[in-house]
């Protein structure tokens, strides 16, 4: 009898942090994204960066610009992959408009936020972003340094609790 292959729950590729931490996220939208077969591959082997992505709307379509996808060395030998190629993303003419509305009349900006697996399929999610100040975002460090402290206090009395 064959062995099934035990599934994650956890179906992220990567994650923007940097984007959390320099906008408020105010939607979300998900979209899929037109890739190559060596993209694909690299992506189940985790090559993938998109620190430094963003998201322009074109003609009615939307694009995600400056993903860098490395390829693997076993790439095809007859093709010359392009790591940070400009990959087209689906979605639907609503959310289109709705994107393109944000952004072009309400000041907000596109941002990729993480990019996971779904059916077996790529998929991006992307965030409506309006962009943080530099007190905000000394705010936000001062939290999350509460939050990390707060953590410890409470491990620490649980520790000595139990003994």
């Amino acid at each position: 009898m064959a062995k099934k292959k035990a599934r994650t729950t956890d179906n992220t590729i990567a994650l923007n942090k940097k984007a959390r931490f320099e906008y408020y996220i105010e939607d979300k939208f998900e979209a899929g994204l037109v890739l190559q077969g060596w993209e694909v591959k690299s992506l189940r082997a985790g090559k993938i960066q998109i620190k430094d992505s963003y998201i322009l709307l074109k003609d009615k379509e939307a694009f995600l610009f400056g993903a860098l996808i490395t390829p693997l060395p076993t790439a095809s030998t007859h093709i010359r992959p392009d790591p940070q190629r400009t990959r087209k993303l689906l979605l639907n003419r609503t959310e289109i408009n709705r994107l393109a509305g944000a952004v072009e009349r309400q000041g907000y900006t596109a941002v990729p936020l993480t990019m996971y697996w779904k059916n077996s399929r790529a998929k991006l999610a992307i965030g409506v972003a309006k962009g943080k100040k530099t007190h905000d975002k000394r705010q936000t460090e001062r939290d999350r340094d509460w939050q990390l402290q707060k953590q410890r206090l409470l491990n620490r009395q649980r520790v000595t609790g139990n003994r």
